[in-house]
């Protein structure tokens, strides 16, 4: 028999199957169903006792210490702000409370909890507040500067939260330049993992963007890095925690990306002439030269994901400037 726990250990596979990790036994277990209906019944089961146990949970969480009668008046508070932020009728949220630390339970509980319907509303409250995200900042690196690690795993359950919402307006936000460290930052306080991860100072230190060519356009230099932090973010930050709509998603925004960068470079003419013009080069060393071809390369896989009509005209693009040469 399988106790189902809080714990972020369960996937949905597909559409018939469902699989976890059995930490006490050390293994995985699957099961199979031969109706997809069964399965999502299931899942929806298994997601349910989820989130009871993460809200009984979120009654232990306290901003900073306090006494017991503090706790119960910031409870008391907690549940008066349900009330207060909800519609008459009890329903949708009419908006989010102030972005501050001793909120951040409240906005917690109202990101875990939302449906599929509540969750476009919760995201639409989210990215009409232009304040949010850069509160959100705020309120982590003071966290962060005051080692308070209970409230920074909090913000990380808040951002993973966020992140599952699956919204494309909050995505643009949150890997803008301006915010994605940061939320890269807060996304290193898992509380399931031992110790604090480093990937702020991996993408600083160790990840190096080497230019085979000089890219004069910013939007396209932009891109490029939003590319890799997305990429990195879903393949080395949260590969457990994505569920299939919003890893679809993050793949959308990947591919979009690079059909843009692609787009924006072929109609660069100027840059075409100096891409071949270095290509035919004799004054360069060999590893610039393969730097080069290996770019080229990428550059002309990625221009498949193109539409047909530019396709071809990058085809004779190249093709004109492979005539100058000769």
């Amino acid at each position: 028999m399988h106790n189902i726990t809080s714990d972020d250990i369960y996937r949905k596979q597909e559409e018939t199957i469902i699989s976890w990790r059995d930490r006490e036994a050390a293994t995985d277990l699957a099961l199979s169903f031969q109706e997809a209906a069964g399965c999502s019944y299931i899942w929806e089961h298994i997601c349910d006792i989820q989130r009871n146990l993460q809200f009984s949970n979120l009654g232990a969480l306290e901003v900073g210490p306090r006494q017991s009668s503090e706790s119960l008046e910031a409870s008391r508070i907690m549940h008066s702000n349900d009330d207060s932020f909800r519609s008459a009728n009890g329903g949708e949220f009419r908006e989010l409370p102030p972005v501050e630390l001793s909120n951040l339970p409240f906005i917690l509980k109202t990101v875990l909890e939302a449906g599929i319907t509540d969750q476009m509303h919760v995201a639409e409250l989210i990215t009409q507040d232009n304040d949010f995200f850069p509160k959100i900042v705020d309120i982590f690196r003071m966290c962060e500067d005051l080692e308070n690690i209970d409230d920074l795993h909090m913000i990380f359950k808040l951002v993973k939260g966020i992140i599952l919402l699956n919204s494309p307006s909050i995505f643009d936000k949150i890997f803008s330049d301006e915010f994605i460290l940061d939320i890269i930052g807060a996304l290193e306080y898992d509380p399931e993992v031992p110790r604090v991860q480093n990937h702020r100072a991996f993408l600083k230190d160790h990840v190096v963007f080497k230019e085979a060519i000089r890219i004069e356009n910013v939007s396209v230099v932009s891109k490029i890095h939003q590319t890799y932090r997305i990429g990195y973010l879903k393949d080395v930050i949260l590969p457990r925690i994505l569920d299939d709509a919003t890893l679809a998603s993050l793949n959308t925004m990947i591919h979009s990306n690079n059909a843009s960068v692609i787009s924006l470079l072929k109609d660069d003419t100027l840059f075409i002439r100096r891409l071949f013009a270095r290509m035919r080069s004799s004054d360069i060393s060999m590893e610039s030269k393969r730097e080069l071809v290996l770019f080229l390369h990428e550059f002309c896989t990625l221009s498949k994901s193109l539409p047909l009509v530019q396709q071809l005209r990058l085809f004779r693009l190249s093709v004109l400037q492979k005539q100058k040469e000769i």
